[in-house]
């Protein structure tokens, strides 16, 4: 039996206001040839670029999935190189709406995802200074595309670095060769439980056939029937399976609502201590 090829159409935003968006955009331009792949500058910042749509960017007509290259600010200023849908699942502090996320593809994210760590384990400089990471569903723009965010962090040093963008650069580019119809054996899935940053869905997104899309992080629960419907509705592929982090869930009261919650929506779940990796 021979399987289509099941083509995706990518586009690429990124904000006029952003030094590492704007880095990544140049070094996506030097190493890139991807005429179907359109790249439109936004006037606001990311998170508040609620306009993107076709009617402003007409550029977005043919486009099936919207990548935004983007920089990443935290506390800590950690060096990363991140990836992420957006959304909130709560408060809306940084655009977007409470209790609303973008639409977004546990297929392209896992994917991204593995080749932004293969991407980055060649340059020694990249693979001894950045942490690679997943980050939970958070901040805006709620747009109707389908969408995530990867993201150059966490300072301004990190924001201008070059050799670190190309990383992201390249990521990007491979969506050119994104064909789902040879990832079928994938499971797509969202996550529920543990930190902002997602050492255990890490390893589950490098290492086994789930697919990750979203992430309600454990600051985000306790988890509501609105929440797991959101997720179903805002996942290209259809969407059955949660991976919880136990220990990541709260206290045992909150660990058992969860758990409740599922079996009562028939949601089937499995704990990330019980994965088998590849």
């Amino acid at each position: 039996m021979i399987l289509k090829t099941i083509k995706m159409r990518f586009a690429i935003a990124y904000s006029k206001k952003d030094t590492a968006g704007i880095n990544i955009i140049n070094q996506f331009r030097k190493i890139a040839f991807a005429p179907d792949m359109p790249i439109i500058e936004l006037n606001k910042e990311t998170v508040y670029s609620e306009d993107i749509s076709v009617k402003t960017y007409p550029e977005l007509k043919n486009a099936d999935f919207l990548v935004f290259a983007s920089k990443h600010q935290s506390k800590e200023k950690t060096p990363s190189l991140s990836l992420h849908a957006p959304g909130n699942f709560r408060n809306a502090d940084f655009g977007g709406k409470p209790g609303k996320i973008c639409s977004t593809s546990a297929f392209v994210l896992k994917y991204l995802f593995q080749q932004l760590n293969k991407n980055a384990n060649e340059p020694e400089e990249i693979k001894n200074k950045y942490q690679i990471t997943l980050e939970c569903t958070h901040h805006g723009p709620l747009i109707d595309c389908p969408c995530c965010f990867i993201e150059l962090g966490s300072s301004e040093e990190q924001w201008k670095d070059e050799s670190a963008a190309i990383i992201l650069a390249k990521t990007i580019a491979s969506l050119q060769n994104f064909d789902k119809s040879k990832l079928r054996s994938w499971i797509p899935s969202i996550g529920i439980g543990g930190p902002h940053y997602c050492p255990n869905f890490n390893k589950i997104q490098l290492n086994s056939e789930y697919a990750i899309g979203h992430i309600i992080p454990e600051y985000a629960l306790s988890l509501t029937e609105s929440m797991l419907k959101e997720t179903i509705e805002k996942t290209q592929e259809s969407l059955s399976t949660s991976i919880v982090d136990w220990k990541g869930c709260g206290k045992s009261e909150q660990r058992q609502k969860t758990i409740n919650l599922l079996n009562q929506l028939g949601f089937k779940h499995i704990r990330t201590n019980n994965i088998k990796y590849n």
